[in-house]
């Protein structure tokens, strides 16, 4: 008798199509992005150099808190940290993604001074867990790129402990890290907030207020 999948394994197969979809979709060109998935106290990540294209159940790395291999092949990318980061974080979270896209690395780049991308007064903000109208103000957090994984940590845990209610986070020119209690919520949270991003880039190329 063929044992049923185990909530996690369709968890783990929900996040390799949600990857294979942003690649087929261009939001992770070359072997760029990372996703994650936790179950309690494990979670399972993309490596570092994956085409998520043809991404699979056995690429994925098992992790520990810390970040650590466990299982698997290959090795945890630099950003590793960033999802223990947010599981530390947000205890409700199961899932994060993070993609590469051409809107949140134009969006991210403008407002980098400005500490956030701003979108409200859109019907898609109601695809946000916990928000109702359109009349939300919904505030993403930028922060500045860097290649010293370490501060670029603890400066994400600042920032989410300051955005208690943020559904996402941009790094400058580099991408946009977004979560959810499952990986369909997480991947509703991604797909709101890339369309949110491309009407707004071209609502400002376009000149309007």
């Amino acid at each position: 008798m063929v044992p049923e999948p185990s909530d996690l394994d369709n968890e783990i197969e929900a996040l390799c199509a949600a990857a294979r979809c942003c690649y087929a979709r261009g939001w992770v060109p070359a072997t760029s992005g990372n996703f994650s998935v936790r179950d309690g106290e494990r979670i399972f990540i993309t490596p570092t150099g994956l085409d998520k294209g043809t991404l699979t159940a056995a690429d994925l790395l098992e992790i520990d808190s810390k970040g650590r291999a466990v299982g698997g092949r290959g090795r945890p990318s630099a950003e590793t940290g960033l999802h223990t980061v947010v599981y530390q974080a947000r205890p409700e979270v199961s899932a994060i993604v993070h993609v590469h896209t051409v809107w949140n690395t134009l969006l991210s780049g403008r407002f980098e001074p400005l500490g956030c991308v701003t979108l409200a007064g859109y019907e898609l903000l109601k695809g946000l867990s916990g928000v109702n109208t359109h009349e939300h103000v919904e505030k993403v957090p930028v922060l500045t790129n860097s290649q010293n994984y370490g501060e670029l940590s603890d400066e994400l845990a600042q920032t989410l402990k300051k955005n208690p209610t943020a559904h996402g986070v941009l790094l400058s020119r580099h991408g946009l890290y977004t979560w959810g209690q499952s990986v369909a919520e997480a991947r509703r949270h991604l797909e709101a907030l890339e369309f949110l991003f491309e009407v707004e880039g071209r609502r400002l190329l376009g000149g309007s207020a």
